[in-house]
């Protein structure tokens, strides 16, 4: 079973988004700000993380950059799921994030969600 770490700091989203992937077959582990998402990525070396830009303690992009910066986590693929603008996409795939998802491309549905993620982890043929 694949270990996805989601980070997000809202509980609505947050509860939301876990129940999704869990359905979907995935192992969660949560992170709901900048310096747990961190710890918990070295800890249980996700195959996956599901990241927030908005975050308490320590903003999206920082932490971006210290997963990439970091041994242990830099080969984690990173999808950033941001509510800010589409522009911050080329600089978030700069500092290395595999998939940039805008939080209004889930307002109706996860798929576009669940298929990012399946494409990166080599099982969606979209």
């Amino acid at each position: 079973m694949r270990t996805v770490l989601l980070v997000e700091d809202s509980k609505l989203l947050r509860v939301e988004r876990e129940h999704t992937l869990r359905k979907a077959g995935y192992h969660v582990v949560v992170a709901i700000d900048g310096i747990e998402a961190l710890s918990v990525a070295r800890d249980n070396h996700p195959d996956l993380i599901l990241l927030d830009m908005m975050l308490p303690k320590l903003d999206g992009p920082s932490v971006l950059r210290a997963l990439k910066a970091d041994a242990l986590t830099a080969q984690i693929p990173v999808v950033v799921v941001t509510g800010l603008s589409q522009k911050n996409e080329e600089r978030l795939l700069h500092d290395g994030a595999a998939a940039f998802v805008g939080k209004d491309q889930l307002q109706t549905s996860n798929e576009l969600l669940l298929c990012t993620i399946k494409k990166i982890l080599g099982s969606c043929a979209v």
